[in-house]
């Protein structure tokens, strides 16, 4: 790969604690509307809407992709929730990465026993999607994990020859 530019979007895992809260805040929406009508309280109406406004804003991360962007070696990951709003997560420096390996490589062995290692997972859950989940050792104590195509391979290949394995 020679363009030194790279875009790629992938699921991310569903935020079962949105998805939660979401459907709490709407119940509870619903109960005190029920309460408000029966009772005929204000203070209820206005808690009605406030449980509105909860569901309404936890919705908006439930459902949650990864972007990632490789431009002159550095790779750049920003969360898209609801395919509406973005978020810058992370940013790594190629020259910085200790490893760059398959999740089950052997090259990863030597790290399995450090438990000192912050995980962060920009993976995608679904395994049968033609992706491949990788893992890197990032200079600082970081493990992350990522789910990339034949063409982020071949330029995460490229750019760090020394530090990369898909084996």
């Amino acid at each position: 790969m020679d363009k030194g530019y790279y875009e790629f979007l992938v699921k991310g895992k569903p935020n079962t604690g949105a998805k939660i809260g979401k459907v709490v805040f709407f119940l509870l929406a619903i109960l005190t509307l029920l309460a408000a009508l029966l009772f005929g309280s204000p203070i209820l109406i206005v808690v009605t809407i406030a449980f509105g406004i909860g569901a309404y804003f936890t919705s908006g991360y439930t459902d949650v992709e990864y972007e990632y962007l490789y431009l002159d070696k550095e790779l750049s990951v920003d969360k898209v929730f609801n395919k509406e709003r973005r978020k810058h997560a992370d940013t790594f420096k190629m020259d910085k990465v200790q490893i760059f390996a398959a999740e089950k490589s052997s090259k990863l062995d030597n790290y399995a026993r450090v438990t000192d290692l912050k995980v962060t997972d920009y993976s995608c859950p679904d395994e049968n999607n033609g992706l491949k989940k990788f893992v890197m050792i990032y200079e600082g104590g970081r493990k992350i994990y990522f789910s990339l195509d034949e063409e982020m391979i071949k330029a995460f290949k490229n750019t760090t020859p020394r530090n990369f394995s898909e084996y």
